[in-house]
């Protein structure tokens, strides 16, 4: 549930769905490199979040291991 308040998740499938409407656009009117571009886009909003997840996965890992070294 945590994750569903994630104004980082909400912005990626923001991204990602207005790139697949990008995508679909291109297609539809035969502009191959619309099409392209969406896809591309689409592909890379996904890849920036899980990045961004993990750096934030590290940092928490990082501060709990000095909680538990200074108790």
């Amino acid at each position: 549930m945590k994750k569903l308040k994630s104004r980082k998740l909400w912005i990626a499938v923001g991204s990602a769905l207005a790139s697949v409407g990008t995508a679909i656009a291109g297609m539809n009117s035969d502009n191959e490199l619309i099409a392209i571009v969406g896809i591309v886009c689409a592909v890379a909003s996904a890849a920036i979040y899980e990045v961004c997840e993990s750096i934030v996965d590290v940092e928490r890992e990082e501060e709990l291991r000095e909680d538990e070294e200074h108790e």
